[in-house]
């Protein structure tokens, strides 16, 4: 059976009561459960994963080459700052599908640059929750 981990850095925990005019009111489980119920539709696994700390999302990635497909990942605000988890995403080999639930290209100038798009498979932004769905719809298309 195939899997997917589902990778969610700073600030994602917070989903739902953070910045709701930006983020919406979906919080992070919503989301897990969202994908979960995708995957188990197509007879995939999906292992969720946040975390807060740079290290700890590097460490998920090293371990995900070898027992994942994929990785459908919303670095949060690491997008635009962590050369550590580029290099972690382009070490490994494993496709990556960057995920953000705004549009980040209309919001502030700092935001407009991904150092993960490059060592990206692909990139869906300002779709919110259903960003992850659409992700986890490509990877099972593309690889099943």
């Amino acid at each position: 059976m195939k899997q997917l981990l589902l990778l969610n850095g700073p600030n994602l925990n917070l989903l739902g009561v953070r910045e709701p005019d930006i983020y919406g009111a979906v919080t992070l489980q919503d989301i897990e459960q969202q994908v979960e119920e995708v995957c188990q539709r197509h007879g995939w696994k999906v292992k969720a994963f946040q975390s807060n700390h740079e290290g700890e999302l590097i460490d998920q990635i090293h371990q995900a080459r070898h027992d994942v497909a994929g990785i459908v990942f919303n670095p949060g605000a690491y997008t635009h700052t962590s050369v550590a988890l580029r290099d972690a995403i382009a070490s490994v080999g494993l496709p990556v599908i960057e995920v953000h639930l705004s549009n980040v290209h209309q919001r502030e100038t700092f935001r407009h640059t991904s150092y993960i798009a490059p060592v990206a498979w692909g990139q869906v932004v300002g779709l919110g929750a259903m960003g992850y769905v659409l992700a986890t719809q490509a990877f099972i298309n593309q690889y099943s």
